[in-house]
């Protein structure tokens, strides 16, 4: 009887991969709606050395123009810090990626305070995960905790793919950091906000802005199935129209934040919520607080 019904199984079988085909071709390049406020466009952008400078990897990163260019090959990655830590502001800056080639890469723009508190840091992430051919990039969000980065790995992911090709052309991409709230856009449109819940699950010391190129193959693509592969080498991420503006660890307590919002009060307004909520919709790879496998006695964020 089983083989009677073996044709028809492999019938509906063709017809799902058929359907999630057409699915993921209708979301291909579809923008999501306006957010209706622009954040970038409040702060004035800086030049590279007027808030940055070299970290690692000085023969592997070019000035010019206002921004940088650093790459990674066989011998080095490289990166850069900002010349003064925050305790809270926008932080910004417009990125072009490899195309190609790039799994095991990571281009990372991102705040942390990992030289000051070495094994009990915090950090809030963007990365974007290099890729194979034909595939697309994943830009993962992550925030980390007092050490929570730091051997005992409590990461608070969530992985988007995005509505573009972030190699043809630059994008700006940002994190706003408040006592209150943490959110990340890509091109002025919210897709991740992550408030604070308890002080236990939110950064609050100051942090340095990062950026970097670096190899990660043992996890970075696909959980390491692929690796850097140095035939292809450099690997090169562009950066430019820095934007940082807030609060420095130096600034007086009556220092105002900075919101998200063309209102002062914390969180998103009504058109920029929707404007997220789509973008999750379409576009969300993956979210720490719906997997199954976590143990979520350790992400108290995501309770009900």
């Amino acid at each position: 009887m089983g083989f009677r019904f073996l044709p028809l199984l492999v019938m509906i079988n063709n017809i799902i991969v058929v359907i999630l085909v057409i699915v993921t071709l209708v979301n291909a390049g579809q923008q999501p709606p306006s957010p209706g406020y622009y954040p970038s466009s409040r702060f004035r952008s800086m030049s590279f050395h007027q808030g940055y400078k070299n970290l690692w990897g000085p023969s592997h990163q070019s000035v010019d123009n206002n921004g940088i260019t650093i790459w990674l090959d066989r011998n080095s990655g490289s990166g850069f810090k900002s010349v003064k830590p925050f305790r809270s502001g926008y932080f910004g800056a417009s990125i072009k990626l490899q195309p190609g080639y790039t799994a095991g890469v990571i281009t990372a723009f991102y705040l942390s305070n990992n030289e000051a508190h070495p094994g009990y840091h915090d950090e809030v992430d963007i990365e974007f995960l290099g890729t194979t051919f034909g595939k697309p990039y994943t830009l993962q969000t992550n925030v980390y905790v007092r050490g929570s980065g730091d051997g005992k790995i409590i990461g608070r992911e969530m992985k988007f793919h995005l509505w573009f090709d972030p190699t043809q052309n630059f994008h700006h991409y940002a994190i706003l950091w408040t006592p209150m709230e943490i959110i990340f856009f890509v091109d002025d449109v919210p897709i991740r906000r992550y408030p604070r819940k308890s002080v236990s699950t939110f950064p609050l010391r100051p942090m340095w802005v990062y950026g970097s190129i670096w190899d990660a193959s043992s996890w970075a693509t696909e959980n390491g199935k692929y690796k850097a592969d140095y035939r292809y080498q450099p690997f090169v991420g562009k950066f430019s129209n820095f934007k940082a503006s807030g609060c420095s660890a130096f600034a007086p307590a009556r220092c105002r934040h900075v919101s998200a919002s063309p209102y002062r009060s914390t969180g998103l307004t009504g058109q920029q919520s929707s404007a997220m909520q789509w973008v999750q919709s379409h576009y969300l790879a993956y979210d720490y607080c719906r997997d199954s496998k976590r143990d979520h006695s350790l992400t108290p964020e995501c309770w009900p």
